[in-house]
């Protein structure tokens, strides 16, 4: 169907930004649908792991050696952790030492420090939280070592006892993930 003005003059003639604009506005469409209908190189849960040759992994637990210690930071990042590369990979976790992949840490800063201030005053603070983490690799016989951090920053007015349990799915969740994606996306 061809638009007509009034005269009864096609308006693509009469206006060519029109078919310029037709054009670009198919043009990113199909950008679109070929970005998403690749082969998945976009994506963030982008996982590279040879499963011809690399089939189980351990993670050992991550033990908590930082100076102040959360009860529930060790066990719930080790489950978090292992819970997360079971849903995004399929290695087989396993138990025992002659694992493919195997995956050991600890937690080595669990600590506030003061973030902001304001007339003087202390008006936020900052929990930084990092764990040491080794990765060996058996089939290929490497061994990385890395550090994996971050920082919460919470009101000066509230203690971290107070906040702790607010901020622990957080602070499981982004460490998780730092290791995670370390591992097993080449970030």
């Amino acid at each position: 169907m061809i638009l007509m003005n009034r005269k009864r003059q096609p308006l693509l003639a009469k206006y060519p930004l029109l078919v310029i604009g037709r054009r670009l506005s198919y043009l990113c469409f199909a950008m679109v649908i070929m970005l998403t209908t690749s082969c998945g190189v976009y994506t963030f849960k982008d996982v590279s792991i040879d499963y011809s040759k690399i089939k189980t992994i351990k993670v050992g637990f991550i033990d908590n050696k930082a100076h102040y210690i959360n009860p529930q930071l060790s066990p719930r990042l080790t489950d978090n952790l292992k819970q997360k590369i079971n849903n995004s990979t399929k290695l087989t976790l396993v138990n025992s030492d002659d694992a493919n992949y195997i995956i050991t840490g600890y937690i080595n800063r669990y600590d506030v420090s003061l973030a902001a201030i304001s007339n003087n005053q202390s008006a936020a603070n900052r929990l930084t939280v990092a764990a040491s983490i080794t990765f060996v690799n058996t089939v290929d016989n490497k061994t990385d070592n890395f550090t994996v951090s971050k920082d919460f920053d919470f009101s000066a007015g509230l203690s971290l006892q107070q906040v702790e349990n607010q901020l622990a799915t957080d602070i499981i969740n982004q460490l998780t993930d730092q290791i995670f994606n370390h591992i097993f996306s080449n970030w």
